[in-house]
């Protein structure tokens, strides 16, 4: 059994994880997220962590940083999936340097354009999956997956 962390921005990317749990409830796992009403929703049934919302401001992304780095030095995940947006940049890059495989899933609502934080995490990922064969050409080493829905 591995031990798998699931990050995500609040919303459509964390509905698309919660699409995924007949893969990782096999598993030991875990949500990063923000505290947003459907985060609070999950963290009442599941474990789940909270982080700052970075909206591309600098403070706040460093505070996210940190708090990621926190997470992740006491969870010591094998597994990072990540159905997107800035919640996952920090969690990402911090576990790949502690060691963590990295399976991004480019979200479902990106049929023509890569998304900021798909093309920032596409080369540190193990996997990349996008949803839409339009992205083929943006992703030349991801796989496609079909839709999470």
């Amino acid at each position: 059994m591995k031990k798998i962390c699931l990050v995500c921005s609040s919303g459509g990317h964390l509905k698309e994880m919660l699409q995924l749990k007949t893969f990782y409830k096999k598993h030991s796992y875990y949500f990063v997220t923000f505290n947003r009403e459907d985060g609070k929703s999950l963290a009442k049934k599941e474990k789940t962590f909270f982080v700052e919302c970075p909206a591309r401001n600098p403070l706040k992304f460093f505070q996210n940083f940190f708090q990621s780095l926190k997470i992740l030095l006491k969870e010591k995940p094998e597994i990072i999936i990540s159905t997107g947006a800035d919640a996952a940049l920090a969690t990402c890059y911090l576990g790949k340097l502690l060691g963590a495989k990295i399976i991004y899933i480019e979200s479902f609502c990106r049929p023509i354009k890569p998304s900021i934080t798909g093309k920032i995490v596409y080369p540190i990922a193990d996997l990349f999956v996008y949803q839409w064969k339009e992205l083929k050409k943006s992703y030349p080493k991801g796989k496609y997956g079909g839709s999470i829905f």
